[in-house]
């Protein structure tokens, strides 16, 4: 077998949630060569605009994208709720592997104990920011970008009270002990698809061994959460959020729209996507009825 070429973005987070990903493939695979490759995105390096000014979240995939295209790696590894919501024709989602916790968390800045409510809650969402005002009115949300330990270390120096993130990043990065608090996901909806990894390859590429690194209880959940906000139209600029659990084989779906309404629909998960769709219409309806 020739070496298999990991694409990552440089961040520590997503080098870990590569190597993950390896640890999964040499599991699967015995014997198999790997070797990572990472590269500085452009939504890496524009750190003075928010993403809706810059662009969206399809600036954290062109790079890696263009190199799985040219068969410069050979898969890639990414957060899933970094993936536009159109699908890439030629780059399938090959695996979603085991979901981490999709809840948000709250962090205080190292050695305090109190939420300092006088300085703003950083944030990197309109969807975290629209629940956050709903949730502690009064409260300043100013946005905060670049990665979580470029994030930390801005709270650290006093620029925040407080951050909201993915508790998922910080597990991954040992980083628990940072988080003071755990939002229900009653209180903070998550992004679609927080906590899962998403495994692309080239379409057509033939890898027997991903279909053991996919969990199709993830899988059901992204696609439900993913064809939620699809059909809301709900893009990088939107607070658009979802949130799928499975009860046996009965998916349960809460969405939530531009408005801060949320609802929720029940269905087989077979019919995953379909219950997605469901919802959003189900909830434009109601918006303009």
């Amino acid at each position: 077998m020739s070496v298999i070429r990991v694409g990552s973005r440089e961040s520590r987070l997503a080098v870990i949630q590569s190597e993950l990903v390896m640890e999964a493939i040499r599991a699967a695979c015995p014997g198999a060569e790997l070797e990572l490759v990472t590269m500085k995105t452009t939504g890496d390096k524009i750190l003075d605009r928010t993403l809706d000014q810059v662009g969206g979240k399809g600036l954290f995939v062109k790079e890696l994208d263009a190199a799985l295209l040219e068969g410069r790696v050979d898969l890639t590894v990414h957060s899933l709720k970094d993936l536009p919501m159109e699908p890439h024709p030629g780059l399938p989602v090959a695996a979603y592997p085991r979901r981490a916790d999709p809840r948000d968390v709250l962090v205080l800045p190292g050695g305090e104990t109190e939420w300092d409510r006088s300085r703003p809650v950083g944030c990197a969402s309109l969807r975290r920011k629209l629940q956050l005002e709903a949730l502690f009115p009064g409260v300043e949300v100013r946005p905060v970008r670049g990665n979580v330990l470029t994030r930390l270390s801005k709270l650290d120096r006093g620029e925040y009270g407080a951050l909201v993130l993915a508790a998922a990043g910080l597990e991954r990065l040992g980083l628990a002990g940072r988080i003071a608090r755990y939002f229900s996901v009653e209180e903070l909806l998550p992004a679609a698809g927080q906590g899962i990894l998403a495994v692309q390859v080239r379409a057509g590429a033939d890898y027997p061994w991903l279909s053991a690194l996919n969990d199709p209880a993830s899988a059901a959940c992204a696609r439900a959460e993913r064809a939620f906000v699809r059909a809301l139209d709900g893009g990088c600029s939107s607070p658009v959020a979802a949130h799928a659990v499975l009860e046996g084989e009965t998916l349960c779906l809460t969405g939530m729209d531009e408005e801060g309404r949320k609802a929720a629909v029940r269905g087989p998960r077979r019919e995953a996507e379909a219950l997605g769709e469901t919802l959003a219409r189900r909830m434009k309806g109601a918006r303009h009825g």
